[in-house]
């Protein structure tokens, strides 16, 4: 790609297609006036993981102060509003298309500053009413998909361009050297092809703002940015006063409300599945209450277990086995992102045997423990049981999954004679959940399955 044009069009077509396809759809009913409730509903009722999401938002007090609990997409929209749900949807879809194609730090950096300067634009915003306050919010978020679609796929000029940021060079010049452009430029370009509408278009726009509420998102993006470096240096000094006079308020009592929008950023991230870019807010520990974990499918869970004994009065099978096991795990317990792990030739080391889940295609190549507890991943090891692991305070991210050995975790061992032979692990993923009893017990039920096929053809 040597253009904007070209990577809008490869990140529209080949990259992305789903999301601009969904997006230009939620758009065009919005912007009709002869849209309807159901219409929306349909739209949002046809993604599960969307409906999830969406109803999970509706039931925060950010979106619903009323704090009437809503259990529908279609009761989402009558008590909390069209606009409102639509800005739900499009956040949601935004996380999830994006997060499901990378785990690079750049993509989560930059999720944290969209989120960030949505919540920062929306509750600044002077003039309350339902409309303007989801335009300044998807207004702020989308002004910098251009640069947030890049960083979710992998090309080699997004390996380049890391390398060329990590190594202290300017942005604008290191993207037009990798990219022959630059990412408003990208960004302007997606407005249009993805027909995101005219407030989008302005607010993205190179030329002047044409109106308070565009102006505002401009403002909430650079203030995402700048706090970065503190509430308190120059250019976050004068970024205060231009807004003071914007909105006709004192400098300090912007500030003041900024910084506690930065902690409502949070529990929006939070209810978008995304507790990690907690840390990357301005003052954030990452420290908040993860979502509760989903539950249990015990229909589904009884009939995989049905078949995985089945199975077993055969002649048993172990890769079959196995991958029943994975997924009991993953459809019938709800587990996010289940892995099988086995021991090497040389035995020093646990490596992926299976796995399943989104974001687990980066494990196939990096997924791997040694066996004597040592390394960033030893702390995962199974000691006895099926157990709950809880990380510590002082993990660090992994190059290829920012959420291994960070979030609550279920493992497991396989034993051969007395030995591990290897281990399963399961977590939630993004949400950090922590697993309940319920789950830890249905879990150590599965693993029965396959400790006892593994017996079976030991003793053989």
């Amino acid at each position: 790609m040597t253009s904007t044009q070209a990577w809008v069009s490869y990140l529209s077509r080949v990259e992305l297609p789903v999301l601009a396809n969904t997006l230009k759809r939620i758009n065009e009913l919005t912007d009709s006036n002869s849209s309807t409730v159901n219409e929306l509903a349909e739209v949002i009722i046809n993604d599960a993981q969307l409906t999830s999401q969406v109803l999970r938002l509706s039931n925060t007090v950010f979106y619903n102060q009323t704090r009437v609990q809503v259990s529908t997409v279609s009761r989402a929209i009558t008590l909390i509003g069209f606009d409102s749900v639509k800005s739900m949807a499009i956040s949601s879809l935004i996380v999830d298309s994006l997060l499901s194609r990378s785990s690079r730090p750049q993509l989560l950096k930059c999720l944290a500053r969209a989120i960030h300067a949505a919540v920062q634009a929306r509750s600044l915003l002077p003039k309350r009413n339902e409309q303007a306050l989801e335009e300044v919010f998807i207004g702020a978020l989308l002004m910098t998909i251009g640069e947030l679609a890049f960083w979710a796929c992998d090309t080699e000029q997004a390996g380049e361009l890391a390398q060329r940021l990590r190594a202290g060079e300017d942005p604008t010049d290191a993207q037009k050297s990798v990219l022959h452009t630059t990412f408003p430029e990208i960004t302007r370009g997606l407005a249009e092809a993805w027909a995101l509408g005219p407030f989008i278009r302005d607010v993205v726009s190179a030329n002047r703002a044409n109106s308070p509420a565009s102006s505002l998102a401009r403002h909430a993006v650079a203030m995402a940015e700048l706090a970065e470096e503190g509430w308190r240096t120059p250019d976050m000094d004068q970024l205060m006063n231009t807004l003071g006079e914007e909105l006709d308020e004192s400098p300090a009592a912007i500030r003041d409300q900024a910084r506690l929008n930065a902690g409502e950023a949070g529990k929006v991230a939070v209810s978008l599945g995304i507790p990690q870019v907690q840390a990357l807010l301005p003052g954030g520990s990452g420290d908040m209450e993860a979502p509760a974990p989903p539950a249990i499918d015990a229909d589904l869970q009884l009939r995989i277990l049905r078949e995985l004994a089945q199975s077993l009065t055969e002649k048993p099978d172990l890769n079959t086995v196995f991958q029943l096991v994975l997924e009991g795990l993953h459809r019938g317990i709800g587990l996010t992102r289940v892995a099988l792990l086995m021991s090497d030739r040389d035995g020093r080391q646990l490596v992926l045997r299976k796995c399943m889940g989104p974001q687990t295609e980066s494990w196939r190549d990096g997924l791997q423990i040694n066996r004597d507890g040592s390394g960033a991943l030893g702390q995962l090891l199974p000691h006895g049981s099926s157990t709950v692991y809880r990380p510590p305070r002082n993990t660090t991210e992994q190059d290829f999954d920012p959420w291994l050995g960070r979030v609550p975790a279920l493992t497991g061992p396989l034993l051969a004679n007395g030995r591990m032979l290897g281990m399963f692990y399961a977590d939630f993923g993004a949400t950090g959940s922590e697993p309940a009893d319920e789950h830890l017990q249905a879990f150590n039920h599965f693993l029965q399955h396959a400790q006892l096929c593994l017996t079976l053809l030991s003793s053989q």
